[in-house]
């Protein structure tokens, strides 16, 4: 009886030093924020909780997306949208009832004739609740600072939040703002194979044209519904499959990297430059996964001659490179191929080639086929 009673007491011991439990959050000290005495609020610098999304820490400004060194390797084009925020998010934990955000964007141009200023200059915030991400609110740009609520009235209790910044400019500055009363953690760091990113390199589409606001391009979609961290590579109309790049991508230790470049170029290039960088990534990361992304269909392809001839010609040679990279033993390559990325009924985009946010879910979906068979057994 006795015998029984201790092993029992020895199992319950044991169930409780080996139970999963979250990784603990670090409590940011208010000390290192800033009290506005007249609004009663908590100015907090959000590079404080850390910022996901960014795949270097020497960077020439706080939010860029390029290493400092990049400057004067990589053409001017790729360098000046490198220092757009696409991409950037902060997670976090508040207890607050009331969540403000105030940040300053480095353009003046808060918009754009296709895209709103809730794609190109605002923020974006989710909340997780009961396990799944959630969209919350819109920050909606005002000027070149913004000082808004992003949400208040909320009910007691702690909450994980996420906040992604803008697509299509930088910000020298973003902050949370919360009650002095209330605390601010940073989010408990994610699995050790989640922190390895997942690393898009592309092209406007990629940057985040034409969403609506940053959660909806479909990188950031992924990275929610695979809860996993993702890095943003993509420069509008300079996505062009260039060895400068794929040198800096291959010092991220990646958990798949995503090259989706074809919408900026043609099947000449698409030829010359496909397998000299794919065995670049390959002479520094021999074993993670590469997935190749054909172009989307032009949405009035089907009645456009020249648009359908742009698609399949450049299909066909960015194929043919993918073969015979295979030939060639090249492992752990996967393809994706763009006739169905945005659906049947012509409806995903602005202007025939920049999604919608209809269009970017259904990239999602797509991309999301092709990638949880690579991120397997990882991904639920």
């Amino acid at each position: 009886m006795h015998r029984n009673v201790s092993r029992f007491l020895i199992a319950c011991l044991l169930a409780i030093v080996f139970a999963p439990r979250p990784l603990a959050a670090e409590t940011i000290d208010p000390g290192q924020g800033k009290l506005d005495e007249q609004e009663q609020v908590v100015w907090y610098d959000v590079r404080l909780l850390g910022l996901e999304g960014q795949g270097w820490s020497e960077v020439t400004a706080p939010f860029d997306r390029l290493p400092a060194k990049a400057e004067g390797v990589v053409r001017p084009e790729v360098w000046g949208l490198s220092r757009h925020s696409a991409g950037l998010a902060a997670r976090f934990v508040t207890d607050a009832t009331t969540i403000k955000a105030r940040w300053t964007v480095t353009s003046s141009r808060l918009e754009m004739p296709h895209m709103p200023a809730t794609g190109v200059s605002g923020l974006d915030l989710y909340v997780k609740v009961d396990g799944a991400w959630r969209w919350l609110n819109v920050g909606v740009p005002k000027g070149s600072t913004t000082i808004t609520a992003l949400a208040s009235g909320l009910p007691p209790g702690e909450r994980e939040y996420l906040l992604y910044l803008p697509l299509y400019n930088g910000v020298s500055s973003v902050e949370i703002g919360l009650p002095p009363e209330n605390k601010l953690q940073s989010a408990p760091l994610r699995s050790a194979e989640r922190q390895k990113p997942i690393v898009f390199y592309g092209t406007s589409i990629t940057q985040g044209g034409c969403a609506s606001r940053p959660g909806m391009v479909h990188t950031a979609i992924l990275g929610r519904r695979f809860d996993w961290s993702v890095i943003n590579l993509g420069f509008s109309g300079n996505g062009r499959l260039e060895p400068e790049v794929a040198r800096l991508m291959a010092e991220i230790d990646a958990a798949v990297y995503v090259i989706d470049c074809l919408p900026n170029v043609d099947a000449k290039v698409a030829g010359e430059n496909t397998e000299p960088l794919v065995r670049l990534l390959r002479e520094q990361r021999p074993e993670t996964p590469i997935l190749l992304v054909e172009d989307r269909t032009y949405s009035n392809a089907f009645l456009l001659p020249a648009q359908r001839q742009r698609n399949d010609s450049s299909r066909a040679a960015f194929r043919a490179a993918y073969e015979r990279l295979q030939e060639a033993g090249v492992k752990h390559l996967h393809y994706l191929e763009g006739e169905h990325l945005l659906g049947e009924d012509n409806e995903g985009t602005v202007d025939s080639s920049h999604p919608t946010d209809l269009g970017f879910l259904r990239q999602a979906d797509a991309f999301e086929q092709a990638l949880r068979p690579i991120l397997e057994p990882v991904s639920p």
